[in-house]
Formats: C-alpha cells, sequence, structure tokens
C-alpha cells in the first residue's frame, strides 16, 4: 500500500469524512497504513524510494495524530471546507465564555498557589465535562447542521480548554514535584 499525497487524511484510511470517528477502526487503518509505510520496508530499496517512504510514514503518522485528537480534527476539518479558525489571531469570544475563562483561571492560581491538589483534581474534572459538551456541540455542528461558523467557535473554544488544562496541569505537577 502506498498512500497518495493528494488524498486528506479521511481517505488515507478509508474513512469518512466527518467529525464523528471510531477511534479503533482509526487506529486499525492507522496501523496497517503504518506497517505498508514503514521506512524499514524499503531498507534494501534505492534511497529515493526510501525517502518517499519516509515522507508518507511522516503523513500516516501526521494523519493519525490529528484525526484522533478531537480539536485538531475539528480544526482539519474546518480547513478542508476552506475555514481559517484565525485562533491566535482572532480571541474574540462571547462574554460569557471569557468571564468563564477569568474564573477558571482564578480557580486554577488559587489552588496552585494554596497548594490543594485535591481542588485541582476537582478542576480538570469539571474541565473535561466542559470538554466533552463542547465536543459533542462540535460534532452536531460539523456533521449534521453544517454549521461551520459555529464550528469554528467551538474550536476556538476547545483551544482555550486545552490551555487550561495545560495550566491544571502544570499545577499539579509543581505540586507534586
Amino acid at each position: 500500500m502506498t498512500t497518495e499525497f493528494t488524498q486528506d487524511f479521511f481517505q488515507l484510511f478509508g474513512l469518512p469524512r466527518r467529525f464523528a470517528m471510531d477511534s479503533q477502526q482509526l487506529e486499525q487503518s492507522w496501523r496497517a497504513a503504518a506497517a505498508a509505510v514503514h521506512p524499514d520496508r524499503y531498507a534494501s530499496h534505492p534511497d529515493a524510494q526510501k525517502r518517499v517512504a519516509l515522507m508518507q510514514a511522516t503523513r500516516v503518522n501526521e494523519a493519525y495524530q490529528t484525526l484522533k485528537n478531537p480539536l485538531r480534527r475539528g480544526r482539519y476539518l474546518l480547513s478542508l471546507h476552506g475555514v481559517d479558525t484565525q485562533e491566535e489571531s482572532n480571541t474574540r469570544m462571547p462574554t460569557d465564555f471569557l468571564m468563564a475563562q477569568m474564573e477558571w483561571r482564578e480557580n486554577i492560581a488559587d489552588a496552585s498557589q494554596g497548594g490543594n491538589l485535591e481542588a485541582l483534581e476537582d478542576l480538570s474534572r469539571q474541565l473535561r465535562a466542559e470538554t466533552r459538551d463542547l465536543v459533542a456541540r462540535l460534532e452536531q455542528a460539523l456533521d449534521v447542521t453544517a454549521d461551520l461558523d459555529a464550528a469554528t467557535v467551538l474550536v476556538r473554544k476547545l483551544r482555550f480548554l486545552e490551555k487550561l488544562d495545560q495550566e491544571i496541569g502544570d499545577g499539579m505537577e509543581s505540586l507534586l514535584a
């Protein structure tokens, strides 16, 4: 099996181009594709074929990492529709969401500075629940209503939550060190 560089990541794994993902099917497709293009299979081939195999293996791994992560998968699907989520340049968000982010950050800082690991763990559980809700809403926006504007906002919100998760993880790590 060789991968086509013109295929999108879904085509690469023979999966439907949608947000909802069967993780076991993705894993099986990735393993098969990775085995087929593994550079070791081309060890006795000419250098040009070795380089192509390495590029194909890199692409297969990039595709897998993108599709297995809901935020990356949502961003990628939007890009296939020509939508740039502008996560770095457009931080405009609904006021209630921004207020919630400020509260999250204050709670994370208080728990970290207070050495309260239990509070950080509770915040982590709450954040995972919030993330699951946003992921479900993103699936609805992309797969059911095809509302790309709503999906874009949801991807940006998930990016904020990803940063909060990192802050919680950093706080926990500093307390456990």
